[in-house]
């Protein structure tokens, strides 16, 4: 705690930085301790010919100035006397530190690397079989920043196994624990970052992206990174470069111009930028100066609040700048921590005292540690005092001190363990440890990595350096708020990177070329669609599904079949209660007049027989609409062929009855007439009807019809019919009624018929020729009428059979009954009057009838 002497002397201080006068804040980077913590600090960089031109292992000239590298430095110091303050971490210890310039060069660092593991208050490091019992100058190490720098440290202090911080190394290779068994860093890997980026570009639909990256380790692993995670979330990287690390030679300028030209030449409007401070530099100043057009630029942690790149001139001119941040606690302590500590590097009293108190051995081998820090003024160094880093050196501070608190057994009474720790000891307890920093709670994961939330920033320019706004945030999912960001195209228009338009829907992708994101936009076929708007191509719906022309989605069919209320059906029922009607009126006069001549001279007991018949066959087609089922397709050719087999067997008694008597001599027509009657008859009728059930029963037995679903007739429909298996059975079921037929035709068709008797051959011949005029236009209407309508014409074809032996046989005989009873007489019927034998014997010269 700062007394007033104090802080009065600090405002005399600060009222004397901007007078030109040195400060001695590069003597505050050193504090001996009980244990000292080595740090490394990019504090200056290196020129870029001091590094091309050196020729001999002498270290490179480091002048320019980095003011965020001198502020994570003072949090490191501000850390460590937090600590030594407390009396709940360490109680009776004091934490000390050893901080050194990077120059972001890993040439630099090395030097202090090795001063770090020279032996206690020497320059010297021994060689050891084991180092087991080895002390050097420091436990651990805090740094470096940058990726370039931890791989080449990494491996130097992980032979030794001395614990290594990082603050802003993020490379995904440090996670490698048999690399890198002793590094950790208190910022997540790239894998995170990148992942996170790669959610911004789905969050705004930009599928068609450059990816660019410093050619260096550092952005090589993570343009690999990146493109197997764009790959897996379906973007297209249109074109992949590496910008060089600039130098003095004369390609470079080439070779960023090759890189740039590429990223216009493939159209893209979204570059995701994975590099270096210098390399963005390089790249960002042949853009500005080229004038190339603006882009969206999405960042990485590295450049993103790079002084380097911010306060390059005309920066604004390259686009919209968009990155993720790490997330920490705020500082509300450091401001005052470094405006303090300038003021009392102002200070020659303290400057001279200081100077005193810590006297080090290794000026004279690495140099002055940081002769630019002496000439600073507040001014320079605001801007970064709310830097998002300084957290993370703070937090890697406290991991160290905890994890020695752990080693050590300390409580609040003081520590158990009074011998000197190993780096390697405190090295086991640095695994999965959990420590506090600023209020939050930190854990190392098994590869050293903690998890944190990022902020999604945008560069918004009010002044000559963008400030950086929250736009949005990412902790393992991405959330943005789209009314924030500030896009550089004209109405402030989100942009498109897209190589292909978006295909509207029920249409797929048709890729060209190598990319997935430039296709063709087709159509899905009737029968197929879209399943989800990255498909490539069609789904097929299943067979008891339907879809049209662009679905994207299928519809189940619905049965289709003869159904009861459609129009066909309904005439066909129609026809079906006049015929049944006529049927049933014919039998009722034929019952009535059963005695008559008329009657008698029709079949009598026969005709009723063949009439019940026509009825049966009116009452079959009932079996030919609805949902069709086994037993309806197997009953429903026996059922319609048996009755009219019996019709019509007792209309071939009448033929052969009429041949007898009109062509036969009177004495054989006498002997056959009796038999055509009476129980030979009915013999005849079931002979037939036998015959017909028998070919009926061969039909069902050997080819029964199934009933099948149709899935591919319909379009949108499925078609259940009774599926008939074998035609030529189905053809032998119709011969014995078409062989019945046709011998009643002929037996009637060439019969003589005498004048002033009732013609009873024409009313069959006309039934026959009815008959056989049904059934042959049945066959070709069958064949090739729609499936679901063959029903319907089966019960057409019948119902017009009926109708036609009615009206021509049945029907005229009805009408004499009820309109000419006076001609119902034996003579004009049965031709019994006078002269009929004479009639029977003189035929021959007789008038002939058809």
């Amino acid at each position: 705690m700062l007394g007033p002497a104090v802080l009065g002397l600090s405002l005399w201080a600060l009222l004397h930085l901007g007078t030109g006068a040195p400060l001695c804040l590069s003597q505050q980077l050193r504090m001996k301790g009980d244990y000292v913590l080595g740090g490394l600090f990019p504090l200056s960089e290196a020129g870029e010919a001091g590094l091309s031109s050196r020729t001999r292992p002498s270290s490179p000239v480091c002048t320019r100035f980095s003011s965020n590298g001198l502020l994570w430095a003072l949090a490191m110091k501000m850390a460590v006397e937090e600590i030594n303050n407390r009396s709940d971490l360490l109680p009776g210890l004091r934490l000390g530190y050893d901080l050194f310039d990077t120059c972001s060069e890993p040439v630099v660092a090395m030097k202090p690397s090795l001063m770090f593991l020279a032996k206690a208050d020497s320059r010297d490091i021994a060689a050891y079989c084991n180092y087991t019992q080895y002390q050097p100058r420091v436990l651990a190490v805090i740094g470096p920043h940058s990726s370039e720098l931890a791989v080449v440290t990494g491996k130097f202090f992980g032979f030794f196994l001395m614990p290594q911080v990082s603050y802003g190394a993020s490379m995904e290779l440090l996670s490698a624990r048999e690399t890198f068994p002793s590094f950790f860093r208190t910022v997540p890997s790239d894998r995170v970052q990148l992942t996170a980026a790669v959610e911004l570009l789905q969050e705004f639909g930009w599928n068609w992206v450059a990816a660019l990256g410093s050619d260096d380790e550092y952005g090589r692993q993570g343009l690999g990174i990146f493109s197997t995670l764009a790959t897996a979330r379906g973007i297209c990287i249109a074109h992949e470069g590496l910008v060089p690390l600039p130098r003095a030679d004369g390609p470079l300028l080439g070779r960023v111009q090759d890189v740039l030209h590429q990223v216009n030449q493939s159209s893209v409007q979204v570059v995701l930028l994975f590099a270096t401070p210098r390399a963005a530099h390089a790249l960002f100043s042949y853009s500005i100066s080229s004038k190339l057009s603006s882009k969206v630029w999405v960042a990485t942690e590295a450049w993103l609040t790079s002084d380097l790149v911010m306060g390059l001139p005309g920066m604004a001119q390259v686009g919209t700048v968009l990155g993720f941040l790490q997330r920490g606690a705020q500082l509300h302590k450091f401001s005052q921590y470094v405006k303090t500590h300038l003021a009392l590097a102002a200070d020659p009293a303290f400057c001279a005292a200081l100077g005193e108190r810590e006297q080090g051995l290794e000026e004279d081998v690495v140099g002055p540690r940081c002769p630019q820090c002496d000439c600073i003024t507040l001014q320079n160094v605001s801007a970064g005092l709310n830097h998002h880093q300084t957290f993370s050196v703070y937090a890697a501070v406290y991991s160290v001190a905890q994890a020695l608190h752990n080693t050590l057994q300390c409580n609040a009474s003081g520590c158990l363990m009074q011998d000197p720790v190993k780096p390697w000891q405190l090295l086991e307890n640095m695994y999965n440890l959990t420590f506090h920093a600023g209020g939050l709670t930190l854990r190392f994961n098994s590869n050293g990595n903690v998890d944190v939330e990022y902020d999604l920033k945008l560069w918004v320019w009010q002044g000559p350096v963008p400030e950086l706004h929250d736009v949005g945030r990412f902790n393992g999912s991405l959330w943005t708020d789209s009314l924030k960001i500030r896009w550089h195209t004209s109405n402030n228009q989100k942009p498109v990177s897209q190589c292909s338009r978006q295909c509207q829907e029920g249409q797929v992708r048709r890729v060209k070329g190598f990319h997935s994101c430039c296709y063709d936009c087709v159509d899905c076929k009737a029968g197929s669609y879209r399943k989800s708007p990255d498909d490539l191509a069609c789904s097929f719906c299943n067979q008891d599904e339907w879809s049209p022309e662009r679905s994207t989605r299928c519809f189940r069919r619905r049965l289709r079949f003869l159904a009861w209320g459609e129009p066909a059906v309904l005439l066909l029922l129609l026809l079906l209660s006049l015929v049944l009607g006529l049927v049933l009126a014919a039998l009722g006069l034929f019952i009535r007049h059963r005695d008559s001549p008329l009657v008698q001279a029709s079949g009598g007991p026969l005709a009723c027989f063949g009439l019940v018949c026509l009825g049966l066959v009116c009452l079959s087609v009932l079996l030919f609409p609805g949902q069709p089922s086994p037993a309806l397709c197997l009953a429903q050719q026996p059922s319609s062929h048996l009755p009219l087999t019996g019709c019509l067997s007792t209309l071939i008694l009448q033929a052969a009855e009429i041949f007898v008597e009109s062509e036969l001599p009177l004495s054989w027509a006498d002997r056959l007439s009796g038999c055509l009657r009476g129980p030979w008859a009915w013999l005849v009728v079931l002979l037939a009807m036998l015959v017909e059930a028998a070919l009926c029963a061969w039909y069902l037995v050997a080819f029964p019809p199934e009933v099948v679903t149709d899935w591919h007739m319909l379009p949108t429909e499925a078609l259940v019919h009774c599926r008939t298996r074998s035609w030529v059975s189905f053809g032998l079921v119709h011969a014995t009624n078409a062989t019945l037929a046709f011998l009643c035709f002929l037996g009637t068709f060439l019969v003589q018929s005498r004048p002033g008797r009732y013609n009873r051959a024409r009313g069959l011949t006309f039934a026959m020729l009815a008959y056989f005029i049904t059934w042959v236009s049945f066959v070709p209407l069958l064949a090739n009428v729609q499936v679901v309508l063959r029903p319907a014409v089966q019960m057409g074809a019948l119902l017009l059979c009926v109708l036609g032996i009615l009206a021509a046989f049945h029907l005229p005989r009805c009408y004499l009954l009820v309109r000419q009873p006076e001609l119902n007489n034996p003579e004009f019927i049965l031709g019994r009057g006078p002269g009929d034998a004479r009639g029977r014997n003189d035929g021959d010269t007789g008038n002939r009838e058809t």
